[in-house]
């Protein structure tokens, strides 16, 4: 009689982290919604400012976050994780700290941004080792779907919550956001020490190449790494512009953008539910392409607004983007962390995050050029959603290619070996 494999069980370090994340997460989409809203409706910035500032989001990552592989490689990763949290909690509270000021500026939100970002990259990459290095292999698709649980459940909470709070405090909303990243700190804090400092055995350069090579050498790594890009150049141009569409084109107040986006997030926690179970049947490497184009493709959905209600417009397109974005990034890593050892987690990803996300700054900047050059002849509403449909074309047409073939490229592996085996 065949039995069920038991549960895998993630334990308790494994859950500190977890819970640190949840809570702080919720803190970034306070960020991600409010530093926009004061941009749009307190500072009164322009679009192509606004592609700025959220250049500033994603700057850091071309710069720094190989250099952030390579030291993370060699610091010890728990101590490492505590100081980014404590760093972007003293940082994000200049915000409301300069709003009551009076010198609440433009500049001043790009520094801050560009600042939180440049700390988020040594976070990351940290983080991404630290799975590694406290989840069993046979774990991580089931971590990863948790994770991915208690971002888009922030998705959900995170935009309620700062709208409200908005409503309210004004920028002191982002106060709620430097707590949360006091309270991430906290949880890491009582975890037990899990490692790190492997990279100090070899010269920092030569694990930087290393991490690169091992991107770019394994056929696999390599086509999500390809896939990844391209999904780059056209998804940040969607969500940079959304904003503008809402409040300027579509005329949306704080309180009913706040609304569409926990609507709408609560779908994608639906799909991060289930995220597993789909991984399971389809297997991660055959849904890996699908799960990015159909990303991609909903993003045509803008275009029915304001022939539709606009609520139910963007609703209905942010919830089917959110599902299917989870689904990519839960069977996405699961993919690369089986072929990365343990060891070469840290500068693996971040050439990954290097290469990949490198090409966000400029996208974002992009799509808020994009908007101001079209606002003259099409005004902002056309502007906005032309330009939302045109990074939205990109991702359909070429993100999708690269990765097709993964699920193939595993089967022969899998092939070649059995057949070793049973010579």
């Amino acid at each position: 009689m065949l039995t069920a494999d038991p549960p895998v069980r993630l334990g308790r370090e494994f859950n500190l982290l977890w819970a640190g994340q949840t809570v702080s997460n919720i803190g970034d989409k306070i960020s991600i919604f409010v530093i926009p809203t004061l941009m749009i409706l307190v500072l009164h910035a322009s679009p192509f400012q606004v592609g700025l500032v959220a250049m500033a989001q994603y700057l850091a990552i071309p710069l720094l976050s190989l250099v952030a592989g390579a030291l993370v490689d060699r610091w010890d990763l728990r101590r490492t994780l505590i100081g980014c949290d404590l760093v972007r909690a003293a940082v994000i509270a200049l915000v409301p700290a300069a709003y009551f000021g009076g010198f609440l500026s433009v500049p001043l939100a790009f520094a801050v941004v560009a600042v939180v970002n440049a700390t988020a990259v040594f976070f990351n990459v940290g983080y991404t080792a630290t799975i590694a290095s406290i989840v069993e292999p046979e774990g991580r698709v089931k971590a990863y779907s948790h994770l991915e649980a208690s971002r888009t459940t922030s998705d959900v909470v995170g935009p309620a919550v700062a709208s409200g709070i908005y409503v309210l405090l004004g920028a002191g909303a982002l106060l709620v956001d430097a707590a949360s990243f006091l309270f991430s700190a906290l949880q890491i804090r009582a975890m037990k020490p899990y490692g790190g400092g492997e990279g100090r055995q070899e010269p920092m350069f030569k694990r930087l190449a290393h991490g690169v090579r091992l991107n770019w050498s394994d056929p696999v790594l390599r086509r999500t790494l390809q896939g990844t890009l391209l999904a780059n150049i056209g998804g940040p141009i969607f969500v940079t512009v959304l904003p503008i569409l809402a409040y300027r084109g579509l005329g949306m107040s704080v309180g009913a953008l706040g609304a569409v986006m926990s609507i709408a997030a609560a779908g994608a926690v639906g799909g991060s539910l289930v995220a597993q179970r789909v991984s399971a049947r389809l297997g991660a490497a055959r849904l890996i392409p699908w799960s990015i184009f159909l990303h991609s493709a909903v993003g045509f959905g803008v275009l029915l607004a304001p022939a539709l209600p606009a609520p139910i417009v963007l609703g209905a397109t942010l919830t089917l983007y959110g599902i299917f974005m989870v689904w990519y990034n839960v069977s996405t890593a699961a993919v690369r962390q089986a072929r990365v050892p343990s060891r070469d987690q840290a500068v693996s990803h971040a050439a990954f995050r290097t290469i990949t996300w490198g090409v966000i700054p400029f996208s974002v900047l992009a799509g808020g050029i994009i908007v101001d050059a079209l606002a003259g002849d099409w005004g902002i509403l056309g502007a906005a959603k032309l330009t939302m449909a045109g990074g939205t074309l990109i991702g359909t047409l070429f993100a999708a290619i690269p990765l097709a073939p993964i699920h193939g490229l595993l089967q022969r592996e899998r092939a070649a070996v059995e057949a070793e085996v049973a010579a």
